[in-house]
């Protein structure tokens, strides 16, 4: 087997497990609990523990218990450290899946061992085995297979800062009209909770949550840009907090820090929009010009070539 086929087999495999993964921990269309109460009430009859089990999906009844245990098992070898680092990986990408971080941690072993696996059964049934290289990119491939997971979870919580970047000044603009129209602070966060659906309405919802369940308004709020991990959140949490302590106007404070944060949101697009040119240096250089001299040159080639000059020249 020709070694760029096993290389191409490995890489499918590894996006073939990874989306496998994705897929059975994206977020359902319906809200489980809701949809059981809904079949609960259209019974005539009392449901069995047997028939609630069963109309699990399932990946929550097969696969998620044993990521659970195998979570379990890596957990006992892995730092508390890793383990609180991993958990906070997690709140900042907005917990995807609602896994935790031993769920997480099988995950990685799990892809790892199964991209490694599959490759080396691959090489097994090859008819060229050369086993010094096929180990070398067994190992390699388990490596990637390892941290792939870490890679993607990097990038939802890259995607999750910027939609939190661009949607923070409208979200000050709502707080201060509904703050200077007589609502208080939390109703003017509950507004936005009721209104929009991003990553912001979502934190300003937790922190009303935790509210009412009993936390400290100050605490929910620090919670809360600890969980985002945004700078911009992170002061205009510190307004707040301030102006709560010292009894200044939240609305004055809400309008300064929607103007700033507005500016702030203009200079990042004028600092983007100063970094494309250098940005389409390197594929124009790569892709463009090659082509560009390609089509210019091409015929002048071609023409010189059945020319006279070109016995002249040695051609």
């Amino acid at each position: 087997m020709n070694i760029a086929l096993i290389i191409g087999l490995g890489v499918v495999l590894l996006i073939a497990v990874v989306l496998v993964v994705v897929g059975l921990r994206s977020p359902e269309a319906r809200d489980p609990l809701q949809s059981r109460l809904a079949e609960f009430g259209s019974r005539d009859k009392p449901v069995t523990l047997q028939e609630i089990e069963m109309s699990q999906p399932f990946s929550e009844r097969v696969l998620m218990p044993i990521v659970r245990q195998v979570g379990q098992m890596a957990s006992r070898f892995t730092p508390q450290a890793s383990l609180e680092s991993t958990q906070h990986k997690l709140d900042l990408a907005g917990n995807p899946g609602n896994i935790g971080p031993t769920e997480f941690t099988a995950i990685r072993i799990g892809a790892a061992v199964g991209i490694g696996g599959l490759l080396l059964l691959a090489f097994m049934l090859a008819p060229e085995k050369n086993w010094p290289r096929n180990l070398g990119l067994a190992a390699l491939f388990t490596g990637l297979g390892y941290f792939f997971p870490q890679l993607w979870l990097s990038s939802k919580i890259s995607r999750r800062q910027d939609e939190i970047l661009k949607s923070l000044p409208d979200a000050l603009d709502l707080l201060t009209i509904c703050v200077e129209a007589g609502l208080g602070f939390d109703a003017s966060m509950g507004k936005i909770n009721e209104k929009w659906d991003n990553e912001l309405a979502i934190g300003f919802g937790r922190v009303l949550q935790e509210v009412r369940l009993g936390k400290l308004r100050r605490e929910a709020l620090r919670d809360m840009s600890s969980r985002m991990d945004v700078s911009d959140v992170t002061s205009f949490v510190a307004a707040v907090l301030q102006a709560e302590q010292l009894g200044v106007s939240m609305g004055k404070i809400l309008r300064i820090q929607s103007d700033q944060m507005r500016i702030r949101r203009r200079q990042r697009a004028e600092q983007k929009a100063h970094q494309a040119p250098i940005k389409m240096l390197f594929p124009m250089a790569l892709f463009i010009f090659p082509t560009i001299w390609l089509v210019l040159m091409g015929p002048a080639a071609l023409l010189l070539r059945n020319s006279a000059l070109s016995g002249i020249l040695g051609g």
